[in-house]
Order: C-alpha cells, then sequence, then structure tokens
C-alpha cells in the first residue's frame, strides 16, 4: 500500500521570538490539515525562531491519488507560506507499505 510523506522546510526570516514563529507554524498546520485529508505534525524542536520543519503524511490505495494529493498540498504550502511572509521548500516521495502475511 502506498504512503505518501512530505517535508515543508519554513524559513520565516520576520520572526523574532518563538510567539510569531509559533504563529505561522499553527496557521500553516491548521490550513493545510482543513484542507486536505492529511496527517501534519512539527518535526523540530523549536530551537530557531526563524526556522521550522513540518512532516505531511498521507495513505491511500491509489498511487495516482496520492501524486496528485501531494501536488496540491505542495501549491497550496507555498500560497499559505507566501501569505504568512515564509519561504517555503518541500519534498515528497511515496513510501511501499507490505501487507501482514
Amino acid at each position: 500500500m502506498p504512503v505518501a510523506a512530505m517535508t515543508i522546510e519554513l524559513r520565516i526570516s520576520h520572526s523574532h521570538s518563538l510567539k510569531d514563529r509559533r504563529q505561522v507554524v499553527r496557521s500553516m498546520k491548521e490550513k493545510l490539515a482543513h484542507g486536505f485529508n492529511i496527517s501534519i505534525a512539527e518535526l523540530d524542536e523549536a530551537i530557531t525562531w526563524q526556522t521550522a520543519t513540518l512532516g505531511v503524511a498521507a495513505i491511500s490505495g491509489s498511487r495516482v491519488y496520492l501524486a496528485g494529493l501531494m501536488r496540491q498540498v505542495e501549491d497550496a504550502a507555498v500560497r499559505i507560506g507566501e501569505g504568512l511572509g515564509a519561504e517555503i521548500t518541500v519534498a515528497w516521495d511515496f513510501l511501499e507499505i507490505q501487507g501482514e502475511p
């Protein structure tokens, strides 16, 4: 069964505190989770004010569906990031999960 995994790197140059960073990250997570059938989580600790990493995962019986979904999520993340004043770098790939014997 195919699983799509995506990493979203955010660079928040206008952030001057963890509060600023948290606001951008929370907004990005909420908007993506609300708009798509995905799981999303923050992957790194809030060490720096100006960077964050989000992980996105989706599972489906159809690899074609997942590819389309990930392209839509990528486009939305870039669009949302621009609105929040963050630079976005996205990478995604498929993982294959084998059924139990």
